[in-house]
């Protein structure tokens, strides 16, 4: 098609509509229609067989990766139901002896979860909750950690089901490994990396602010669980089963090292490749099937033998684990297909917006920050991550074609980091949302507590950014952000008083 301005329309009718609605899946269906409608000249019915027909072929193309998020779904309703988290957290109540131990071990928890934020945040929560009560941390507390170790971690582990999402946000006629940019940008994601940073300084120094801080406080004078949470867990989260702590640890570490060995198999390992060749020409989402199929067979041969699991239920996770990846995988599709409509074969996005970047060459200087501030408020306003870079990170391909990869990593870091800042902020979002549940706190008071935090960490990230674009160099934007950062966490040490001290006993109200 014909490069014209309207190429950009259906990416800007779904944001638009996204920051108005905060319903991402009717913007993305409706800015899919509206591209279709425009490539077929406004023919109604011909544009819906065309829109059907660029999803048939976007998730036919990446079959793979919904597969890998199906099994990453059963194996986690699998090793929930198994009773292995609850032996962890019962070894935990006797192994941890002070509340900065017990943050450590929470967020230590939070960063060996990392294939996946949902599995993440419920399981952490579940396991720590009893712990940090024993020594009454406030639950808001709890659910920060909980939250920071959860999007941030999954956001820049290879192997995740966030990796995956990444990967294939690519549009097809992309000349660059999606696996190959996730690992680039890994980086160059600073508020990922400056969020644990700021969890580790705020978990060591007891020293919390803004509301954090009066939580804090009232929780020490007057413990409070929630009343709509006392006497009550998340059981179909606990589990019933007879699970130990090795069958806990065993299946990830099988997922991780099988993802790992099956890229590099796909890379040509075995045929005398490099480690570094091999992932540089790897099929990432053949390699995570790989695992994860290889995982959930270790899996069973690990529990049903030894009764760890009956049988029924291990076969009830099935259905368990595909529901609740459902809307991961429709946000995905969805995504895939936007990105379909937008590519060379239809609308021409890319051919359009390099005319335009090529005559305006000095804007891309400005595109880190912008590109890192969109993704927050796209975010923000969605409550969903994976939607976010499922719409952004096409458009800044367009934008910059694919030559210059440095600058390409790290716009799409930028994006990946706002996605998740916005993440963070937002109180519709489900991993904000699942931190609450997982601490089991207000969700509001979770939102309220932990948003000066972000707010902090993403400031200090859109300046690292803006020195990105000035000096086209990533690292030096990772050493002005990180410099940032060290004189933020001085200001607060300066500022205010350790408040997170002393473990009295607990009081419910």
């Amino acid at each position: 098609m014909e490069h014209t301005v309207w190429a950009l329309l259906p990416p800007v009718i779904t944001i638009v509509l996204a920051l108005l609605t905060k319903e991402v899946y009717m913007s993305l269906v409706v800015g899919i229609f509206a591209g279709a409608c425009i490539f077929t000249g406004f023919a109604p019915l011909e544009a819906i067989i065309t829109m059907f027909a660029v999803m048939e072929t976007k998730i036919g193309g990446n079959v793979n990766i919904l597969v890998f998020l199906v099994i990453l779904g059963i194996l986690v309703a699998v090793i929930t139901k198994s009773g292995a988290t609850k032996a962890y957290g019962e070894w935990a109540m006797r192994a941890i002896q002070g509340k900065r131990s017990s943050m450590i071990v929470t967020a230590l928890l939070g960063l060996i979860i990392f294939i996946d934020d949902y599995f993440n945040c419920l399981t952490v929560g579940t396991v720590m909750r009893p712990v940090t009560d024993k020594f009454q941390l406030a639950r808001t507390k709890l659910a920060y950690i909980i939250d920071a170790t959860a999007a941030p971690i999954c956001i820049i582990a290879p192997v995740s089901s966030w990796a995956a999402a990444v990967s294939s946000s690519l549009p097809e006629d992309a000349a660059i490994d999606g696996f190959a940019l996730f690992l680039q940008t890994i980086p160059f994601n600073l508020y990922a990396w400056f969020t644990l940073i700021f969890l580790a300084f705020i978990i060591w120094t007891g020293k919390d602010f803004s509301a954090m801080a009066t939580s804090v406080l009232a929780n020490k004078e007057n413990f409070e669980v929630p009343r709509e949470y006392q006497d009550t867990e998340l059981a179909a989260v606990s589990g019933n089963g007879s699970g130990k702590l090795p069958d806990l640890f065993l299946p990830l570490l099988v997922l991780i090292v099988c993802s790992v060995y099956g890229m590099l198999y796909t890379g040509g390992i075995n045929d005398g490749a490099t480690v570094a060749a091999a992932f540089a020409d790897c099929d990432a989402s053949k390699g995570i099937v790989f695992g994860s199929f290889v995982a959930l067979v270790f899996t069973a041969i690990l529990y049903l033998p030894r009764q760890v699991l009956k049988f029924g239920d291990f076969c009830d996770s099935f259905s368990v684990g595909f529901k609740a990846m459902t809307p991961a995988i429709f946000i995905l599709c969805l995504a895939w297909t936007l990105s379909g409509i937008c590519s060379k074969d239809y609308l021409d996005l890319g051919g359009y917006v390099g005319q335009v970047v090529s005559a305006n060459a000095s804007v891309i200087m400005l595109l880190p920050p912008i590109f890192f501030l969109v993704s927050i408020a796209l975010a923000f306003a969605t409550g969903t991550s994976w939607g976010t870079f499922g719409i952004l990170i096409p458009i800044a391909l367009a934008i910059l074609g694919t030559e210059d990869t440095a600058m390409v990593s790290v716009c799409v870091a930028a994006i990946l980091s706002g996605a998740v800042a916005g993440d963070h902020a937002s109180p519709i979002s489900d991993t904000t949302i699942l931190a609450s549940a997982g601490a089991q706190c207000h969700h509001l008071d979770h939102v309220n507590t932990q948003l000066p935090y972000v707010m902090t960490v993403a400031l200090c990230s859109l300046v690292g950014y803006v020195a990105d674009g000035i000096t086209q160099n990533g690292w030096v934007g990772l050493g002005v952000g990180g410099a940032t950062l060290l004189l933020a966490m001085a200001m607060v040490s300066i500022r205010y008083p350790a408040v997170d001290e002393g473990p009295p006993s607990i009081a419910k109200q």
